[in-house]
């Protein structure tokens, strides 16, 4: 029995994860759309100012509230980090028991906000009733000034919180932190249309195994193809060497395209790098399996299709493949 949807998309302010939720709960056909902002407005109707003051206040300037900043040594930016983090958790159970309800009504529902911290919420007790997927959405710093300003004016906050994008740059930073820490996938809003389809090669799992025959040096045009051009996800590989009863696989797991540029320009810098590869690809005839996820089925047709017409998929028998490593 299919499970319901329970999609978490958490950013500092001003990276656009409103824009984004919005439009995944459309691609979706989910109408349940809450922002952890009324649920926090909800639970500091329950916890008083006197009780816990970094709730009382934004999640930008949580950190005037506390007492012992000695400990934290003048580090501005750890500081900011700990006020985030209290103000975060005095919202986490509420936005849990959120879940659960949706989770019991058998609700598809996208929730976003600042609240949702990576390591804070425990997805693993949903995972068995619920489809349950967190992204943390970050934007480099100058397209993130861009849009906070922007963002600020929209909703008539200019003044005094415009002075406060130094501590939500180290928010983002922060979640991004903690999002690579816990296997929490980071999205890179460059793009409304590219984030929400990478963010579906991830939900949908709209998932294939392809074998390619391909040289080391057309590996930048093959990964720009399947990432850049497709919006899709890497999530293995695996190489046929003979002699091996079981072929020798890696899981990658690579979706960003700054992610997959950077294992680029490495293999340009480091030759040795790239020597081990090429004898790889030699030892398996250059013929190696990925499993690869996109936003939708369409999508992936046309993937294989140009994939095929540039001539980088295997075209042998892939039973004879493997019968080689048995």
């Amino acid at each position: 029995m299919k499970k319901p949807y329970v999609i978490l998309v958490g950013s500092a302010s001003g990276i656009g994860k409103s824009t984004i939720a919005s439009e995944l709960a459309k691609e979706l056909n989910i109408k349940h759309l809450m922002e952890t902002d009324f649920i926090r407005e909800v639970v500091r109707g329950i916890i008083g100012p006197e009780y816990a003051p970094a709730l009382h206040k934004s999640s930008y300037d949580a950190y005037t509230t506390i007492r012992r900043k000695y400990r934290f040594e003048d580090n501005s930016e750890n500081i900011i980090s700990e006020g985030f983090e209290e103000h975060a958790s005095f919202v986490i159970p509420a936005i849990e028991t959120v879940i659960n309800r949706a989770v019991d009504d058998f609700e598809d529902v996208v929730i976003e906000g600042v609240h949702l911290v990576p390591g804070f919420i425990n997805t693993k007790k949903f995972k068995k009733n619920a489809s349950i997927h967190f992204f943390v959405l970050t934007a480099d710093e100058d397209l993130h000034k861009e849009r906070f300003v922007k963002r600020a004016m929209e909703v008539k906050r200019g003044g005094k919180h415009l002075e406060y994008f130094k501590e939500n740059r180290t928010i983002n930073n922060h979640l991004v932190n903690r999002a690579e820490a816990t296997n929490v996938p980071v999205i890179n809003n460059t793009d409304i249309e590219c984030t929400v389809r990478r963010m579906l090669s991830i939900i949908k799992e709209n998932c294939k195994v392809l074998f390619f025959k391909h040289s080391v040096d057309d590996l930048e045009e093959v990964i720009n193809i399947i990432i850049r051009k497709y919006s899709g996800r890497i999530v293995d590989v695996s190489y046929f060497l003979p002699g091996f009863s079981e072929p020798l696989r890696r899981k990658v797991n690579v979706y960003d395209p700054k992610d997959s540029q950077r294992f680029i320009d490495m293999l340009h810098k480091n030759p040795e790098r790239k020597q081990d590869l090429e004898r790889l690809y030699n030892l398996t005839e250059n013929i190696h399996s990925h499993k690869i996820c996109v936003p939708d089925k369409e999508t992936l047709e046309k993937m294989k299709k140009e994939l095929k017409e540039k001539g980088f998929l295997y075209e042998g028998d892939v039973e004879d493949l493997r019968k080689k490593v048995k």
